[in-house]
């Protein structure tokens, strides 16, 4: 019990550095909307006037919106992740609820699922 609860601490704090480390991309390519519930909106480039950086502009905007939804999607993850260590969830497969192996977990701690079950859903 004394080394899962060492575990679950180590994953946490894991989990609520990446959590500071992608709001910090977040809020350097968009800005939080208000009124709207916890969303971002990617900043438009300004590149200046003339045709080819619009262009550039329209391109850089593109890739910024990619990477926005990129990194709300693994905040999601990581929001996921620390409210089942909250709940004492945390490690259990979504689908066939076992245990999730740990050093799986250690890999990748915003695991959902048991290889097996990652496995069979293609995912």
């Amino acid at each position: 019990m004394f080394g899962r609860k060492n575990f679950l601490a180590s994953i946490k704090r894991r989990l609520q550095d990446r959590r500071r480390e992608l709001l910090a991309r977040l809020e350097e390519i968009a800005k939080k909307t208000t009124g709207r519930g916890n969303g971002y909106e990617a900043k438009f480039p300004q590149y200046g006037r003339t045709e080819d950086e619009n262009a550039d502009e329209v391109s850089a905007f593109t890739d910024i919106l990619c990477q926005k939804d990129e990194i709300e999607n693994s905040l999601k993850e990581v929001d996921l992740a620390l409210a089942k260590i909250r709940q004492g969830k945390y490690g259990i497969c979504e689908k066939c609820e076992k245990k999730i192996d740990e050093k799986r977990l250690e890999a990748l701690p915003t695991a959902k699922y048991c290889l097996s079950c990652k496995q069979q859903l293609g995912k």
